[in-house]
């Protein structure tokens, strides 16, 4: 995230990471990253790849994130491994960037999905582990 960072990546924290900034901790094997998938934004995306010593160009990613449709680049192995996303279920990018918190991760301030956006996301997933995760996210709402 610090190269994301260094090159003005657009991106939101979702999924597990994204529950315990909204106060529910649950063990997972990935950091997942939603980016812009915009062509700009993917020529940021790809040099702060190279930066960090991703083999980019050995995979056949381009700037061009719309035409490679639906994408998840996994850097790594769990339980350290990050998924960069170009969609996720039910919510745009456009739509949910405007509703984003900050939070710190590492001394870094990162843009995360709002808890609201998580919520319809998590919906429209429709997986086992993230009805469970609806459930703990309206636990913690209650307990607040």
């Amino acid at each position: 995230m610090v190269e994301f960072a260094a090159n003005g990546v657009e991106f939101l924290v979702v999924s597990a990471h994204a529950l315990a900034v909204h106060g529910v901790a649950r063990a997972t094997g990935d950091f997942d990253l939603f980016v812009r998938p915009t062509r700009p934004n993917a020529e940021r995306v790809l040099a702060a790849l190279r930066a960090f010593g991703a083999p980019v160009d050995a995979h056949g990613l381009s700037v061009d994130l719309r035409a490679q449709g639906d994408m998840v680049y996994q850097i790594g192995l769990p339980p350290r491994r990050i998924d960069l996303l170009t969609s996720i279920s039910g919510c745009g990018f456009d739509d949910i960037w405007p509703r984003r918190v900050n939070a710190s991760v590492a001394g870094l301030s990162v843009p995360v999905i709002g808890r609201a956006d998580l919520i319809t996301n998590k919906r429209a997933s429709h997986r086992d582990k993230d009805l469970l995760d609806l459930a703990l996210l309206a636990e913690s709402q209650t307990a607040d």
